[in-house]
């Protein structure tokens, strides 16, 4: 399979030259050793006993070979990662260390931080301009930096496309499987979470049922802010002998450890005149299609707006997993402006924004997503009252939705397909 360009890709070109040691963190399957094998005269795979054995007994090895060395699966000989730290001590010359994994460090292993001497860059899957399937018209950077305000464009791209590409994935080896092998690809994806995955990395899973159940329910809550003991009645319904507290609280820590659940942080901005802003997080598995499959719901079902939510929200499942799928676009390309996103409501739920794009210079871009080739005064009230409450901070406000066109309203709001816009 041809290696697709990614957007980190223009990231690694501009740092590797410059930096020691880069890790790439991410969940399996999001292209973490395709991208860095592309820069590495030698890759030490952990994966492979034989190599995990030979790095083990002779941890030196790291600088006894030709570099860039990519140390793939790092994590699971974690000693490396303190010899990398020690080779940078000793020789800060750029372009040296690739490490790849899918996981932080097991509990009760310790590891010296990496701050000044490994970089951390976070690999998700394919956001949608990196799948060739529209051409981005609106740069994300442009608009953070107040570069261009002129938004056009035309998109093709309608709603069952979009529903095609959430049960596609942005995982690479996976995305353009036929739908039947696809659909086992991403069972067996989540089978090996549960079976393969966290006991790997530490984490005995006593009851995996329990676990595959937690994790349908925690798909239902994709693009909420449901409370924990919400999604674990969902997951156990009309059951006594539910899990603990702690067992499932252990699952959110695990799983967001290796990456799968991803959830999307309250913003809380600094210097700016809001109070009573929540801080519970928007829940996020890391593809939109896992949580798809592990609700059940196919393509027809979805545009027939089948798929039950959990907790009191409005909108359809499709729409949830629209915000899903926009939410991790605007993570991949946020991340290539050097810049963050965060969710936006608060407390009394007055008002809430589905995501906000905050620069290093403190400039923000509000963001809503929506499920509809139109966008109405509705759809902007609260970018509008965001603007009104943090002024000139605020240098754009945005609906990505469905439709065809690209185009600035009379109040200043950009409307903007998915498929338009890009990093």
């Amino acid at each position: 399979m041809a290696y697709r360009r990614r957007i980190i890709d223009d990231t690694l070109d501009e740092l590797l030259p410059h930096l020691a040691a880069i890790a790439l963190e991410g969940a399996k399957g999001v292209g973490k050793t395709a991208t860095a094998t592309r820069r590495a005269a030698t890759v030490l795979s952990l994966n492979n006993p034989n190599e995990h054995a030979a790095l083990a007994g002779n941890l030196d090895l790291v600088t006894q070979v030709p570099p860039p060395v990519l140390i793939d699966e790092w994590q699971l000989e974690p000693s490396v990662w303190d010899r990398v730290r020690r080779a940078v001590d000793d020789d800060p010359t750029g372009g040296r260390f690739l490490l790849a994994g899918s996981a932080g460090a097991a509990p009760g292993v310790r590891i010296h931080s990496g701050a000044g001497r490994i970089v951390s860059l976070a690999m998700r899957p394919m956001a949608f301009s990196e799948r060739g399937v529209g051409h981005p018209a609106v740069s994300l950077g442009a608009l953070l930096k107040g570069e261009s305000h002129e938004i056009g464009g035309t998109s093709d791209i309608d709603v069952p496309t979009y529903a095609d590409e959430i049960l596609r994935s942005g995982f690479p080896g996976i995305r353009d499987l036929p739908e039947r092998a696809r659909q086992l690809q991403l069972d067996s994806y989540v089978a090996r979470i549960v079976e393969r995955e966290l006991p790997e990395n530490g984490i005995s899973v006593r009851r995996p049922g329990a676990l595959r159940a937690w994790l349908a329910a925690y798909a239902a809550a994709t693009a909420t802010n449901a409370a924990y003991s919400t999604i674990l009645d969902a997951a156990t319904p009309g059951e006594g002998d539910k899990p603990a507290r702690q067992t499932t609280a252990a699952y959110r820590e695990h799983l967001q450890r290796i990456f799968v659940l991803d959830p999307l942080e309250a913003w809380i901005p600094t210097f700016a005149p809001l109070k009573r802003l929540t801080y519970t997080p928007k829940h996020h598995l890391v593809d939109p299609a896992i949580a798809a499959r592990l609700v059940g719901i196919d393509k027809a079902g979805l545009l027939r707006g089948e798929g039950n939510r959990i907790s009191a929200v409005t909108g359809t499942w499709l729409g949830a997993l629209f915000e899903s799928l926009v939410t991790q676009s605007l993570r991949v390309y946020a991340s290539a402006a050097t810049a963050r996103v965060g969710h936006l409501r608060t407390k009394n739920g007055d008002h809430e924004i589905d995501a906000i794009v905050e620069g290093e210079n403190r400039s923000c871009i509000a963001i809503e997503a929506k499920l509809s080739n139109t966008v109405d005064d509705h759809d902007v009230k609260h970018l509008n009252w965001l603007h009104q409450q943090i002024g000139d901070r605020l240098v754009d406000r945005i609906v990505v939705y469905t439709g065809r066109f690209a185009y600035r309203r009379p109040d200043g709001v950009a409307a903007v397909p998915l498929a338009l816009l890009g990093p």
